[in-house]
């Protein structure tokens, strides 16, 4: 009887990472990243109006400009989310890509505001929404399976 006092402290004490997640909450958050996935793969893929316009416009003034070029990363990017949310787990990859992407997108942004104080607003509004979008992307991005081996070079 001594020791009971010591193990119902260390069974009280046992963290919540330590139990597996229910079915239903995983199912909830694969659904939900699915969700976003087709989500923000329309809302990318939609940018491919604005691309065919301004590289018609770009032509007819004869003039270069840079927003084609991101654009049209982002309407491939969004190719490539609507694809991975088929399967989100074998699309890791993707999923981590487009999410580091947005944040880079949101860190340039924000540092572009600060030096260009005419567009600051529209500037630091698009970075934080660029940042929600990889931030969520990383935060409900699926975990590394258990049988995956990280393959190193030597």
């Amino acid at each position: 009887m001594p020791g009971w006092r010591g193990r119902a402290f260390r069974e009280a004490c046992v963290s919540f990472a330590d139990y597996p997640m229910q079915p239903e909450g995983t199912m909830n958050r694969d659904k939900t990243l699915r969700i976003l996935l087709v989500l923000f793969g329309l809302i990318f893929v939609a940018a491919v109006y604005p691309l065919i316009t301004s590289v018609r416009s770009g032509w007819q003034a004869n003039r270069e400009d840079a927003e084609p070029m991101g654009l049209s990363l982002y309407v491939t990017m969004g190719i490539f989310l609507l694809v991975a949310a088929r399967n989100p787990s074998a699309n890791r990859g993707v999923i981590a890509f487009a999410a580091w992407l947005n944040i880079a997108h949101a860190a340039v942004m924000a540092v572009m505001a600060v030096h260009l104080p005419n567009e600051r607003e529209g500037l630091l509004i698009a970075a934080a929404v660029f940042g929600v979008i990889g931030a969520v992307l990383i935060l409900l991005a699926p975990a590394k399976q258990l049988g995956e081996r990280v393959v190193r070079n030597p």
